[in-house]
């Protein structure tokens, strides 16, 4: 036997026992010390027996069957294996997996809640479905047609805006060509010959003004004074028409009161007033008749009419 022969007999052979150890182990750790359960699935995605189980992303059994369910063989009822103490809980969700893209499928099952109660043996895992491969294709058609839809809407659009650009640089070319440099050209002699011209102007009577806004200033300023001296002699005059005011309105609560006090002795003086008027206009009367009343002390006797 050659060098060479020797050698592949011994890596198979290697081989042979790393492999028979691997299964032997698995099996010791798997066959021994499990809990069973169960979920339920529309999808399995090639999830056969013996595939793995992992919990929160750790190996921790394995799938023993996967079958079409009885009750209802639109779903697939997924039989498992895990080891004991493996923390399942009513919040654990279990779907389709894969350990690695180069591996074959996988159950995976989520790590819960740690305030949930933990299932018991047998018990029934809730499952959540994952999106299968005609799914998926069918969702990467729509997009591809879609796609080819808005290309060709794109495409048309930026057919339109290529065209508005082509006009756009066309008309730029025509504002900017050689005439209307030439006119913006004539524009800007014609403002420096205004400027130059016009400069000295501006000059002086940017100097009148600064001279005018001088004299505003010194203006305010003399009003302002005038304003001050004012206020104070006006300030004055109004204190003393309000003490005036006060003492004329004082005054008037001083005759209201003499006059209410001496109202019964004005109606006395007041009814004299006009007993006396009376009297006087009696005596008027009297003297235009009897003028000679105020001469003689007697008065003569009528005389008779002559019959």
């Amino acid at each position: 036997m050659t060098s060479e022969a020797k050698v592949g007999a011994f890596v198979l052979g290697s081989f042979a026992i790393l492999a028979f150890t691997v299964v032997y182990l698995l099996n010791a750790q798997f066959s021994g010390h499990t809990v069973p359960y169960r979920t339920y699935l529309r999808y399995a995605g090639g999830l056969e027996p013996g595939a793995s189980v992992l919990f929160g992303g750790i190996a921790a059994g394995k799938v023993t069957a996967v079958r079409p369910w009885t009750t209802d063989p639109t779903r697939i009822e997924i039989l498992l294996e895990v080891k004991q103490g493996t923390p399942l809980n009513e919040k654990s969700v279990a779907k389709l997996g894969l350990t690695s893209i180069m591996n074959s499928a996988s159950l995976s099952i989520t790590t819960g809640s740690n305030d949930a109660k933990r299932l018991s043996p047998g018990s029934l895992i809730p499952s959540q479905e994952a999106a299968s491969l005609d799914e998926i294709a069918g969702k990467v058609a729509t997009v591809a047609d879609n796609a080819n839809a808005l290309i060709v809407q794109v495409q048309g659009e930026l057919q339109g805006i290529t065209g508005d650009a082509r006009h756009l640089l066309a008309n730029l070319n025509t504002v900017t060509g050689p005439p209307t440099q030439q006119k913006v050209q004539a524009v800007l002699d014609r403002v420096n010959n205004l400027l130059a011209t016009e400069g000295p102007k501006i000059d002086r009577i940017s100097d009148q003004l600064v001279t005018l806004s001088q004299h505003a200033d010194e203006t305010v300023q003399n009003v302002n004074g005038t304003v001050t001296e004012i206020r104070e002699p006006a300030r004055k005059d109004l204190a003393e028409l309000q003490d005036t005011l006060l003492q004329a309105k004082k005054l008037l609560a001083d005759m209201q009161v003499i006059v209410r006090a001496n109202n019964t002795k004005i109606d006395d003086t007041v009814e004299n007033l006009r007993v006396a008027t009376e009297n006087l206009d009696e005596l008027t009367d009297s003297v235009k008749q009897r003028p000679w009343s105020l001469v003689r002390i007697k008065q003569p006797k009528e005389r008779k009419v002559p019959q």
